[in-house]
């Protein structure tokens, strides 16, 4: 059953008493014109326009009420409402993400920063590590260089002494003397001059 607010009343009761009085006051203007024109022609004709306008207010009314245009407006409103109270909670979602994931990334540019510092560190501390070890080595090689040298020197020396000292009992005990010549002689101690020259 279709109910009628107070509003709707109050206007087709406003919308009947104008046509009432529009009726009475033509009918009063009607009977003190001085031509007699057929007034009972008029009313009804006027009768019925007021029903027509009389029916046309309450299928409008009828209309606006069954549409619910007032709930549907309103229920848009709250819609419209809610629609945005859900874009600013997704907005303040979207902002604090946006914080949390620029804190990230100040977080990752730091920890990027840190390692590559700890890289360079560490290849500072290597490459130190590195050069110590070579010189070292090197020191190592140069020290057993020296020592081959003076090693080798002391055994030709040795070996020139020997050599000289087999000469030496040699020509001492004659062996030679018979078959050894001035040439021979003087061929002995240039070959000795020549060893003691290269050791030195």
């Amino acid at each position: 059953m279709l109910m009628v607010s107070d509003r709707t009343k109050r206007v087709v009761f406003a919308l009947a008493s104008v046509a009432v009085i529009v009726l009475v006051a033509d009918a009063g203007l009607a009977s003190e014109s001085a031509h007699h024109v057929d007034s009972g022609a008029q009313m009804k004709d006027f009768g019925w326009r007021v029903l027509n306008f009389a029916v046309l207010v309450g299928v409008m009314v009828f209309a606006l009420k069954k549409a619910n245009v007032k709930g549907a407006l309103a229920a848009r409103q709250a819609e419209i409402e809610k629609n945005l109270k859900d874009a600013e909670a997704a907005r303040d979602a979207a902002e604090a993400k946006l914080l949390e994931y620029g804190a990230k990334l100040d977080q990752a540019s730091k920890e990027i920063d840190e390692l590559h510092a700890a890289i360079v560190r560490e290849g500072e501390q290597e490459k130190t590590r590195i050069v110590a070890e070579a010189r070292l080595a090197a020191e190592k090689i140069v020290a057993q260089a020296a020592l081959s040298a003076e090693q080798e020197t002391l055994k030709a020396r040795n070996e020139l002494r020997v050599e000289a000292a087999r000469l030496a009992v040699e020509i001492a005990t004659g062996k030679l003397s018979g078959s050894i010549q001035k040439n021979d002689h003087d061929r002995f101690v240039g070959e000795y001059l020549d060893k003691v020259v290269q050791i030195q």
